[in-house]
């Protein structure tokens, strides 16, 4: 694993889970990270303990009681070669550690959830509803997405896209990060019009996930016709394919469903194992770990485990 950014400082000081899994790469990435906790620390660590330590291990924990202690936090602040936050707009500016407080040499990157001077700026909200208001769920709901996509993937890994970009152009920049406006490029390009509808998203019998004898789950991606041609072939219904993408499509996923009733998912699993038919598990989290080799969690540092060592290093 690279460590490019080894010897560089971040300071965070958001809070839940953009903010956390934004500078738990930056830190993967080589990056010293601080987190900048109120008194009462933040409301992860009593709300979801277990994301807390997986999300933060490895990083550093000051309390600092903001604005009252804005020197101390301004103090770190000019160490820092990035910092994160993700209070409403102002906010930070408010508590004396907006990005005029930051050094101009740092990059100072804020993950909103409606960015700067829109209407919906001041708006409270979470990942829930940037992905409604992104128009991301409009073919699911009101099923819910599995994953934070506007938390994890528009926020934190588009900040950190940003901050590397900015870092590799010198530093010194001042960036905003939208969660609404990112999860909202994910699905923009299907404003031209799908190939079908719902191309992606259970319009297509050959793209879904199908219940096997054990009620387990498969999933079957065959989009390409060699892979669905294959995969109908082995279940011993080869005149399927032509039927790939015409009308019908539920009739065609009936057909298909009833088939992968009649077998447990290991059956399946093995018939597939050397094929190129786009065929995998729904797999539990704990199979996946153990298949993709997870390290286990560690812990993350107590809160303010840290405070009185970085002011000694900072002469406060």
């Amino acid at each position: 694993m690279q460590r490019p950014l080894e010897g560089m400082l971040v300071v965070d000081l958001t809070r839940y889970l953009p903010g956390a899994f934004a500078s738990s790469e930056l830190q993967r990435l080589g990056a010293r990270v601080v987190r900048l906790e109120a008194p009462d620390g933040d409301r992860m660590r009593s709300t979801a303990p277990g994301w807390f330590d997986a999300l933060n291990a490895g990083k550093e924990s000051v309390v600092c009681d903001l604005p009252a202690e804005a020197a101390f936090a301004r103090a770190l602040l000019d160490r820092a070669d990035v910092v994160l936050e993700s209070f409403r707009p102002g906010v930070a500016a408010r508590l004396g550690v907006g990005p005029d407080d930051a050094p101009a040499r740092a990059v100072y990157c804020s993950i909103t959830g409606f960015g700067l001077g829109g209407r919906h700026e001041q708006r409270a909200g979470h990942d829930l509803n940037y992905l409604g208001w992104a128009g991301a769920l409009e073919d699911t709901a009101p099923a819910l997405p599995p994953v934070q996509v506007a938390d994890l993937a528009a926020g934190a890994l588009g900040a950190v896209t940003e901050v590397l970009a900015a870092l590799l152009a010198g530093g010194g920049a001042r960036i905003v990060v939208s969660m609404t406006h990112g999860s909202h490029r994910f699905v923009s390009h299907r404003l031209a019009g799908d190939p079908l509808p719902r191309f992606l998203t259970g319009g297509l019998a050959c793209y879904r996930a199908y219940e096997t004898a054990d009620g387990r789950l498969l999933t079957v991606g065959a989009l390409e016709p060699v892979f669905f041609g294959r995969l109908c072939e082995l279940l011993g219904r080869p005149e399927l394919a032509e039927r790939q993408f015409a009308g019908e499509q539920e009739e065609l996923a009936a057909e298909l469903a009833q088939v992968f009733s009649r077998k447990p998912l290991e059956h399946w699993l093995a018939v597939f194992e050397h094929e190129d038919v786009c065929v995998g598990p729904v797999a539990t989290l704990a199979e996946a770990a153990a298949d993709l080799d997870t390290p286990p969690p560690g812990r993350a540092a107590k809160l303010g485990e840290h405070t009185e060592r970085w002011r000694g290093e900072l002469g406060l």
